[in-house]
């Protein structure tokens, strides 16, 4: 199999049920989303220490459901084919979300990026995570989509937020409080 096939060249992709320009909407969203994958998987690529076996598993799994949401996106017709991101793939997020916060301290101020390497690329995540979101808001403003996709790249760059911080507990690094903050988030 030739991996070129000549048949973009003049500015028109395939999606599923048909063509559309490459900087349809669309594309833009599943476009997106597929970025965030790439950095997914380089901040997995930095997780080689143990203290990151469980984080790794999750974003492997993350992963595949990302090539989901594109893959929903990807259909023009509802009718093509059942939609693959379900309500359950959020609420795993949720899990997650939970059991990692348990490992970092108390939030009560915003937190500036960084830390460890592997958090510092979350955070790169997380605000790629929020740009796929906007992409998908403004598609489905224009064409219906599953929503599911929407409320999954919602939680997820919560998760990626938390794991971040999460990151930095393992490596015994403190989150940076953004000293202009005023206290916006409430005890545990």
């Amino acid at each position: 199999m030739k991996i070129y096939t000549r048949t973009g060249d003049k500015g028109q992709t395939g999606v599923i049920g048909g063509r559309v320009d490459k900087d349809d909407v669309r594309v833009e969203a599943y476009g997106t989303i597929d970025e965030l994958n790439c950095f997914v998987g380089q901040a997995m690529s930095l997780m080689g220490s143990d203290i990151y076996v469980d984080l790794r598993e999750d974003m492997l799994n993350i992963q595949h459901e990302l090539f989901d949401c594109g893959s929903d996106l990807a259909l023009l017709k509802q009718d093509l084919r059942p939609y693959k991101v379900k309500s359950e793939m959020i609420d795993q997020l949720e899990v997650w979300i939970d059991k990692y916060d348990a490992e970092t301290q108390d939030l009560t101020r915003f937190i500036l990026p960084g830390g460890c390497q592997v958090s510092s690329l979350l955070h790169v995540c997380r605000t790629v995570c929020r740009r796929a979101e906007r992409r998908v808001v403004t598609l489905a403003k224009e064409q219906p989509i599953n929503d599911e996709v929407r409320r999954y790249l919602n939680r997820l760059s919560d998760l990626f937020f938390t794991i971040a911080r999460t990151a930095n507990a393992r490596e015994g690094i403190s989150d940076v409080e953004y000293i202009r903050s005023a206290e916006v988030f409430r005890r545990k």
